[in-house]
């Protein structure tokens, strides 16, 4: 992995493929290792794939992030690749902050997309259980922490079909720094409803939904209906497609990225 200094913090990210730049936000307790499966499902294109603060390889500061801390991550990473606009696409976390992205750095985006994230804020009930992960965090670790979040993360046919890729997610997880998960947690306690970033936007957006998400299902993640805004559903997926079905994933990715040279033709 490469990596570079943003405000600070080491951000490290792989960087590989020629072309269009498209950048990968991965979710909370994750890395960039969470799409290496799609990645070779996405060819013609310069992916940018980093890990978010807090997570992988980069730096976890201690206390609590923002999201448009880690927004302002990504764009310092632009910045120091000399990438003046790209494609951003954020699963679950990486959608947060990919909002927050589009909302204060929108003349940076050729377009944008959220895969199994939403605009809406945490709910009171879900603010609750942000608090009670940094205590399990804090308390019992993040290889419990990470044992008791991931089977969730995926549909319930995965466990039988792909026990791999269950196996695969905690492996990531365990490697996520105890400090980093519990900044982040509070991160996405803290985010407003950015519904409004996706109704205003008049950048071509890409909305992906598993069909069997039990965390985000497809009607959180399709709040507007507008014409630049491209909807998808997984079938059989959960909250990983990316790991779940890849070539799925990497179809609609590609048939969006078409799209926009369409539009400019």
């Amino acid at each position: 992995m490469e990596k570079v200094q943003c405000n600070g913090t080491t951000i490290c990210y792989v960087d590989q493929g020629q072309g269009e730049p498209i950048i990968l936000l991965h979710g909370f307790c994750g890395s960039s290792a969470y799409w290496e499966q799609l990645l070779p499902h996405l060819p013609g294109y310069r992916l940018i794939v980093p890990d978010l603060r807090g997570h992988g390889r980069s730096d976890a500061p201690m206390g609590s992030y923002t999201i448009e801390q880690m927004a302002d991550d990504v764009q310092l990473l632009m910045d120091e690749l000399d990438i003046q606009k790209a494609v951003l696409l954020g699963h679950s976390l990486g959608g947060y902050i990919t909002l927050s992205f589009a909302q204060r750095y929108a003349s940076r985006l050729h377009g944008f997309g959220l895969i199994h994230s939403t605009g809406y804020p945490d709910s009171e009930e879900a603010k609750e259980k942000r608090v009670k992960a940094v205590s399990t965090i804090q308390g019992e670790g993040i290889t419990s922490f990470v044992d008791n979040l991931v089977p969730g993360l995926f549909a319930t046919d995965t466990e039988k079909l792909k026990p791999e890729c269950i196996q695969r997610a905690k492996e990531i997880g365990y490697l996520t720094p105890p400090q980093g998960a519990i900044g982040a947690a509070l991160a996405m306690r803290e985010r407003p409803d950015r519904r409004d970033v996706l109704s205003a936007s008049t950048l071509p957006i890409l909305l992906v939904a598993g069909e069997k998400d039990a965390l985000i299902p497809p009607e959180r993640s399709f709040t507007t209906d507008h014409d630049n805004v491209t909807k998808v559903v997984i079938e059989g997926a959960g909250h990983m497609s990316m790991m779940e079905a890849p070539e799925k994933l990497g179809e609609a990715i590609v048939a969006y990225m078409k799209s926009l040279h369409a539009e400019s033709e």
